[in-house]
């Protein structure tokens, strides 16, 4: 990974315009608080040495591979009327993925007696989803095999958007990565996670003929390049971002969801996204839930980018 040495130092009056937006992103106005340095002592779902503990301290990677997931559970056509209909993307997308993130960062960083609760409510509030798709299909949110797909688009999601714009991660990082997921997904209910990138590789192309275009696919890109809730330092870049997400989903399953070459990322604004996510692993953000989580488990926050 890197060094202290490589630890980037920023102007004091930039470090905090930056904390600001990190702890509005997570914490939104009247949403639902987490203090990630409580209780002392308590570990998390996962070792503070995971491989998830150093990835997912990535603001820009979890924000791109985010939308990736969502694009990817939108095109499952079960996942999307579940997530279209009894979800608030419509109305207030930007409140709907914090909740998501913060969801991710209670899983990896929070202490076991914070994550255990809120992946339970979870659970509880999948249990009371349930419907028709457009066609006439039931379904229910609790279904594995639902979770099982959206939890593994999650999983494709982060860690391919580390892998292609931070740093490239070799197959067995991806399988200790993907492993460590699905040891937390099975909590969500997701019993079929792949335990490793041949299983995830397998899982995709068993979802081949029940991928779909959809309408809802290309409203959801619209909103997210206009929607206002980025962070401060990055809504200049809003929409080369959402084309990053798009540039990382599969070739085969862009051409099947109807993804033209033009809604990825334009061949000048590779480097520009590459840099911000080097830089964005690079900067220590004291107040984040990575820092936090290390102060409560009594180890250098520097250790999550040794």
């Amino acid at each position: 990974m890197h060094s202290r040495n490589s630890i980037i130092r920023l102007p004091r009056s930039v470090q905090r315009r930056l904390e600001a937006s990190a702890e509005e992103l997570l914490n939104p106005p009247n949403g639902q608080r987490v203090d990630f340095s409580r209780p002392l002592g308590e570990s998390a779902l996962l070792p503070a040495d995971s491989l998830s503990w150093r990835i997912f301290k990535n603001p820009l990677a979890l924000l791109i591979g985010g939308l990736a997931a969502v694009i990817l559970e939108l095109a499952e056509p079960s996942v999307r009327t579940g997530v279209w209909e009894h979800s608030s993307f419509r109305s207030d997308p930007m409140r709907r993925l914090q909740r998501t993130g913060l969801a991710a960062m209670v899983t990896v960083y929070g202490a076991r007696s914070v994550a255990e609760p809120m992946i339970a409510g979870v659970v509880r509030m999948h249990s009371k989803v349930a419907g028709e798709t457009p066609d006439g299909v039931p379904y229910s949110a609790s279904d594995a095999r639902l979770l099982t797909w959206v939890q593994a688009t999650a999983t494709f999601g982060f860690a391919e958007a580390y892998s292609r714009y931070v740093r490239r991660l070799n197959v067995t990082e991806f399988d200790l990565l993907i492993r460590e997921g699905s040891a937390t997904s099975t909590l969500y209910g997701a019993l079929g996670a792949p335990a490793s990138y041949a299983d995830l590789q397998a899982l995709f192309t068993s979802m081949h003929n029940r991928l779909e275009p959809s309408p809802i696919i290309f409203e959801f890109l619209d909103i997210m390049r206009k929607v206002k809730g980025f962070p401060l330092p990055l809504c200049w870049m809003q929409g080369t971002l959402v084309r990053a997400a798009v540039d990382i989903i599969p070739g085969w399953i862009r051409e099947r969801l109807g993804l033209a070459p033009h809604f990825g990322l334009r061949k000048a604004e590779r480097w520009l996204v590459e840099a911000a996510g080097a830089v964005a692993d690079r900067v220590l953000l004291s107040g984040s839930p990575a820092a936090q989580a290390c102060m409560r488990v009594g180890i250098p926050t520097l250790q999550l980018y040794a």
